[in-house]
């Protein structure tokens, strides 16, 4: 891995977490806000909302990429922000019950986390 400065990182980082809030939004938001729509009315809707996504999410992994961040760090990074994003919205927008599953998920991401981040040992 190059050296990546923590302005890069945060600054991936934070369009990163942007995204994944438009994301989460565009695929299950409707689930609660849409119900008595037709499913092609909630695409719609999802793919405005998912079109905001892009237009975050690619300068976020390009910024990451030129930084110095390696495609495989940049998902895990995103799987990371996915899970801190979701439950929240599962639980809080969603309505549905806690689930200790849901933590215990997060620390396996974290594993994946170890392992594309520790230093090459080869």
């Amino acid at each position: 891995m190059d050296t990546v400065s923590p302005r890069t990182l945060l600054q991936t980082i934070g369009l990163l977490t942007l995204s994944n809030l438009f994301m989460t939004f565009a695929w299950y938001g409707h689930l609660r806000t849409m119900k008595e729509s037709a499913w092609w009315v909630a695409a719609l809707a999802s793919w405005g909302i998912a079109l905001l996504e892009y237009l975050i999410m690619v300068p976020a992994n390009r910024l990451g990429s030129a930084g110095g961040l390696s495609v495989a760090q940049l998902k895990v990074i995103q799987e990371c922000i996915t899970l801190l994003v979701f439950v929240p919205f599962l639980v809080l927008f969603l309505g549905e019950k806690w689930k200790w599953d849901y933590l215990w998920a997060f620390f396996c991401v974290l594993g994946a986390v170890f392992f594309v981040f520790r230093p090459d040992k080869g």
